[in-house]
């Protein structure tokens, strides 16, 4: 993920510039611990560029022209010439495959150079070398890609947390991030899609301001701004209720109400969903909570990174009990959908992908709801039965799944190539079933297989933590982990094969339901005799 840092005075670019390795730092390991269920690992490019006192136009081309610098400098690195062989030293001794993606203030038109650039610069899989592309990508804001998985982990901590079913109960919500924004606005969508009125938004601050209404505010109102794109000191104050007010940074007092929103206003859940790492701190995190030292929100669903640090989030839990779902579960939808579009560009052509495009997203956000749930399942479930705080426990099932990754990657390169085969339907079941039918007998022509290695490795990791759960991953030896996961895969066959034949067998459907689900819970793990 490549952002732009531009501070608006000398002061701030001196902030920017002391904290900038510390930010990109935190934010590249976010997305390696977000990154466990697809091949690639999680890596962040901050590009800071000073632009105080330049012109519109002239901050735009300097923009640009860092954009084309920087990715210059990555393909030095990453593209393998007579030319860079002189000049790069190689600590990693091995071909790397890099892909960027947009982040902060990167546009369209960066995009369509970058990819244009990598071609040139022969650059294996140039249409796979930057996610997000206008006519072969899929647009997060558009199809709301993060905002579906952060609205999956909030449903669940919803019905966990607070015994609340938000198809059937009210509850109240605080936003932080516009109605223009991607992950806040699209939120605002989804929650009107699956509870309606149930779903009371009392608080949205933005950039411009803030909006607060302790009866909800009007969802009609809410709407027109993210259809509209608008930010949220544009919302109307006549829609508000009783109590309710807009406050713009125009003033001091604005200002003041915009930076304290999302520690004053009363809610069942906060989703920040936009603003700046670190918002919520080790020396701040105290006016989150309220004079009696409630929490303002007992549950804070993360749709933005690093929102709340380490240090805050663990004593929010200790001090106030607040259950944090962390960000690197709960946005990790955005990573993946830039995942399967950079599998797109490597398995299909252009037309192909557009031709099909409807039908592949609509697999893809299929998809991002499966794997959000099943990890919010598992993050529950786990934090039910052994305790801890969400957030490390987040980190725990991120570093099971990477560990069992990292164990198989190094298991596989030893394998014969006909032995790697037989293990390709699981990278296959793992993709979009249309891009799967259309392209997956050329995968060996077009995916470099360092990446198939990577993508069963991942399937296959993923699939035995959400299934088993960390306990059991951790607690395999470290030199047995792939032997094991290899083993699993072939008994959860043989599995299958037991139940399909007992569905043929005439015994009282309720035993037989009941012997299925065991089966099915335990029935794998049973038969390689590892408990």
């Amino acid at each position: 993920g490549m952002r732009l840092v531009t501070p608006a005075s000398s002061e701030q670019f001196s902030l920017e510039s002391a904290h900038q390795y510390d930010e990109c730092y935190g934010l590249a390991y976010a997305q390696q611990l977000k990154n466990k269920d697809i091949p690639e690992g999680g890596s962040k490019a901050v590009v800071l560029i000073d632009t105080v006192g330049m012109s519109s136009s002239g901050r735009d081309f300097v923009m640009r022209k860092s954009v084309k610098a920087f990715v210059d400098t990555i393909l030095d690195l990453v593209v393998d010439t007579e030319e860079t062989r002189e000049e790069i030293v190689d600590f990693v001794g091995k071909k790397e495959v890099l892909y960027l993606g947009p982040d902060e203030q990167v546009i369209p038109e960066d995009i369509d150079w970058v990819i244009k650039r990598a071609t040139q610069r022969g650059y294996d899989t140039p249409a796979a070398f930057m996610s997000s592309k206008p006519r072969a990508g899929i647009n997060h804001k558009e199809y709301g890609v993060t905002s579906e998985g952060v609205n999956v982990y909030l449903d669940v901590a919803l019905q966990h947390v607070l015994k609340i079913d938000p198809k059937k109960e009210s509850f109240t919500i605080k936003i932080t991030g516009g109605p223009d924004g991607d992950v806040a606005g699209n939120e605002l969508k989804i929650l009107f899609r699956e509870y309606g009125e149930n779903a009371k938004v009392v608080g949205i601050a933005d950039g411009t301001g803030c909006a607060e209404d302790p009866n909800g505010l009007n969802w009609e109102e809410m709407l027109r701004l993210v259809e509209n794109n608008l930010p949220i000191d544009h919302f109307n104050p006549s829609t508000l209720g009783e109590g309710g007010a807009v406050h713009k940074v125009d003033t001091e007092e604005g200002v003041k109400a915009r930076n304290s929103m999302h520690n004053r206003v009363q809610a069942d859940a906060f989703i920040p969903a936009g603003g700046r790492p670190n918002t919520i701190n080790v020396h701040n995190y105290n006016h989150f909570l309220n004079a009696d030292g409630t929490p303002s929100s007992p549950l804070i669903v993360e749709g933005a990174n690093l929102f709340v640090t380490d240090e805050a989030r663990q004593l929010l839990f200790e001090e106030a009990g607040v259950i944090i779902v962390k960000d690197s579960s709960a946005n990790k939808a955005g990573v993946i959908t830039s995942s399967y579009e950079i599998c797109a560009a490597m398995l299909l052509s252009e037309e192909e992908f557009f031709e099909n495009k409807a039908q592949i997203v609509s697999e893809v956000l299929d998809k991002l709801h499966e794997y959000a749930r099943m990890e919010a399942e598992l993050l529950f479930r786990e934090f039910e039965n052994y305790g801890g705080s969400l957030p490390q426990l987040s980190k725990v099932v991120s570093g099971a799944v990477n560990a069992a990754t990292d164990a198989l990657t190094i298991a596989l390169e030893t394998f014969s190539e006909e032995d790697r085969d037989k293990l390709l339907p699981l990278f296959r079941a793992h993709l979009p079933k249309t891009m799967a039918d259309l392209s997956f007998d050329k995968v060996h022509e077009r995916v470099p297989s360092q990446y198939i290695t990577n993508a069963v490795a991942s399937c296959l990791a993923s699939r035995l933590v959400y299934k088993e759960g960390t306990k059991f991953v951790e607690t395999l030896p470290q030199d047995k982990l792939a032997d094991i996961a290899l083993r699993y895969l072939e008994a959860e066959h043989e599995i299958a094969l037991l139940k399909d034949a007992l569905e043929g067998t005439e015994m009282p459907e309720k035993e037989k339901e009941s012997i299925l689900k065991l089966l099915d819970a335990g029935g794998a793990r049973t038969a390689l005799g590892v408990f």
